[in-house]
């Protein structure tokens, strides 16, 4: 059997994959944009969107500069080029993503016109160059960077700067669209009685350009990272077993997933099936099986490795079982078609105090079933390969990001097609049919969140372990009350982030509901429809408000950790890590279920149900959907961001903490 370098097949698979997204974006911008209304209203979503992602860059670069020059002097220079370079490649991955995303909602609306089949085609193919942008870039960074140096010590740097660039881009983002979600909802529809994305609400624009830089740019960069950190501390685990072709396994197998994607991707729309979600779950069933035979043909060419073939291939299964199931768990809680949405829509029958108590405790409940799958995949990776192995199911879990970041960026996308539909006045028909996508794009959408915060938890594990043999950490002492002290801190972090992220959406959010009701009540004519509102001005408003608040809660990520390894030594900070990864899991799988959840038994009732739209119901379900905005798309989504970056930060600075901290207790 031919052996295949694991640089080259990373190289080769990254090139592929770019060169495959570029196709698709051809692809896309060459479909019909339809009429000029159309093609005018995607235009004001688009700039909004620049506007906000350039502004967002140009608020975050002194803070960059900072750090590139902290590491520079207490680390060194390559880990401070490579953190540079993971800065850039992050932002680049959402870029591509939101650019792609912007120009592909006035297509689909416009191939609406001509059925079902053609919009999700060209709507799945909009998404898919993001999620090929995202691994495409991952594998090139990470293989070019390996290749300069020669050693993983620089590649934290790299992880680094991608996590620093999640963090933000999920913070801003989130609190962007919510802001504006929120706010376009409880005027339009609480008080107004008027439809989703009807042209009168002022606050409309705002709100699709927050699809873009929320679920699309900002889902980008939190994958792009967590791809890129899994692998290198994947990569990293390897070094503690003193075998080369260990160290680069996690690598080699990220290509193979990120080809098995690529493949997979083919396979929708392709066949004549009716429910659009089982579109999706062939594509990802292809992946997965793509994964596991190409792992197996990789490990079967490999000479000599160290590790039993069994203790390797097993790992890399659970890695990608772990991805089907997790999907397949967020799907039962949070799609229309299942009980917990159900139930939740039947409770909006006696109001919004009982929608809201039974969505809570779905998002409680939800917590049981994924926790239950990751630690049965650690189990059984830990008795296959140990440390490593748990790496390795990682590495495999993550490798599957393109296909999986593919599916979910079909989701704004077709968001925004409905909405330029319904403002552009298309007919009936072809609102039925971006409806019918945007509701699956809503399951798709919560479905990568469980992905997302998944492997997140699996990723920051591995880093976790990194830094404890950074750090030499053998054990943690739960006797120590400087352990102690940090497992507290630690656990407290992800609701001390929440709690600011809800806050800044709810400051904005007031804005935009009283700019909104003042147009209401200044322009003549708005709510009749013979008057324009002024959409600039709520994207104004949005787009200053997430600026603002965005720094505080990426500062007490970055130097909190920090400051705990200082004052109180490595072993208080390997607390602190272990208690903000289990606190942030519990609570991001809380916050992203509840809220899809009330989302979809709101959309279970507009279906129709339990009186439709209008009714006592479906008033009560407004009000819950409002409340698990801002949970399940800023405040849950940041917490995937905040667990990674208190973990690549740490590994950072380890060496710095060992060698200069006070050791207050």
């Amino acid at each position: 059997m031919i052996f295949v370098e694991p640089i080259q097949l990373a190289l080769a698979s990254a090139i592929l994959t770019l060169l495959y997204a570029g196709f698709l974006v051809v692809r896309v911008v060459r479909s019909s944009p339809g009429s000029k209304e159309m093609v005018a209203i995607a235009s004001a979503i688009q700039e909004g969107a620049n506007a906000f992602l350039m502004r967002q860059y140009k608020t975050l670069l002194p803070i960059v500069i900072l750090l590139i020059l902290l590491i520079y002097f207490f680390v060194n220079l390559e880990t401070a080029i490579a953190f540079v370079v993971g800065v850039l490649s992050s932002a680049l991955a959402g870029y591509i993503g939101m650019q792609v995303s912007v120009r592909g909602n006035v297509r689909v609306a416009e191939a609406a016109k001509k059925g079902l089949k053609e919009a999700l085609s060209l709507a799945f193919s909009g998404g898919a160059v993001t999620g090929m942008s995202l691994a495409g870039l991952g594998l090139l960074g990470v293989s070019l960077l390996y290749l300069l140096y020669g050693d993983l010590a620089p590649l934290v740097g790299y992880g680094f700067g991608a996590s620093l660039i999640s963090l933000f881009a999920r913070v801003g983002g989130g609190i962007y669209t919510k802001a504006a979600d929120v706010g376009a909802d409880l005027v339009g529809k609480v008080e107004k009685g008027i439809p989703e994305d009807d042209p009168r609400n002022p606050a409309v624009i705002a709100d699709n350009v927050g699809d873009n830089v929320g679920d699309c740019a900002g889902m980008a960069a939190d994958v792009f990272e967590s791809f890129v950190v899994t692998v290198i501390a994947g990569m990293l685990l390897g070094l503690t077993l003193s075998d080369p072709a260990l160290v680069q396994l996690p690598l080699a197998v990220a290509a193979i997933g990120t080809l098995a994607g690529l493949v997979g991707s083919l396979f929708v729309g392709v066949f004549n099936i009716k429910k659009i979600m089982s579109h999706f779950y062939l594509a990802l069933i292809v992946s997965i099986v793509l994964l596991i035979g190409g792992s197996y043909l990789y490990l079967s060419s490999q000479p000599n490795l160290s590790l039993p073939f069994e203790a390797l291939i097993t790992p890399i299964i659970l890695g990608a079982a772990v991805t089907l199931l997790l999907f397949l768990i967020t799907e039962w809680y949070t799609s229309s078609d299942h009980l917990p949405v159900q139930d939740v829509a039947t409770s909006s029958k006696t109001g919004s105090a009982t929608n809201i108590i039974h969505g809570l405790a779905i998002g409680m409940e939800a917590t049981v079933l994924p926790t239950l799958v990751i630690l049965f995949a650690i189990f059984l990776a830990y008795k296959a390969a140990g440390l490593y192995g748990v790496g390795l199911a990682a590495a495999a879990m993550l490798s599957l990001s393109a296909i999986v970041i593919s599916i979910d960026a079909y989701g704004p996308i077709t968001d925004n097609a409905g909405g330029i539909a319904e403002m552009s006045k298309l007919p009936s028909k072809v609102r039925k049919v971006t409806d019918a996508l945007d509701a699956v794009g809503n399951t798709t959408k919560a479905t990568t969140k469980g992905f997302a915060i998944g492997g997140a938890a699996l990723g920051a594990l591995a880093l976790f372990v990194a830094f404890a043999d950074e750090a030499s950490l053998t054990a943690i002492n739960m006797l120590d009350a400087s352990v102690v002290i940090g497992l507290f801190v630690g656990a407290l972090m992800p609701f001390v982030f929440s709690a600011l992220l809800m806050l800044a959406v709810g400051r904005a959010a007031f804005e935009i509901v009283e700019e909104v009701r003042r147009q209401f009540r200044e322009i003549k004519g708005l709510m009749e429809g013979k008057a324009k509102a002024d959409y600039g001005r709520c994207v104004d408003i949005s787009t200053a408000t997430a600026l603002k608040e965005l720094a505080l809660p990426g500062l007490i990520a970055v130097l909190l950790p920090l400051l705990v390894g200082f004052l109180f030594g490595a072993p208080a900070l390997g607390g602190l890590l272990g208690g903000a990864i289990i606190s942030g899991f519990m609570l991001a799988i809380t916050m992203t279920t509840a809220g899809a959840t009330w989302d979809n038994a709101k959309k279970y009732i507009e279906e129709g149900n339990l009186g439709g739209k209008g009714s006592d119901a479906h008033k009560a379900a407004v009000v819950g959907d409002t409340v698990g905005d801002p949970l399940k798309d800023t405040a849950g989504p940041a917490l995937n961001a905040l667990i990674k970056v208190v973990n690549t930060v740490s590994l950072v600075f380890a060496g710095l903490i060992v060698a200069n901290s006070l050791g207050l207790i």
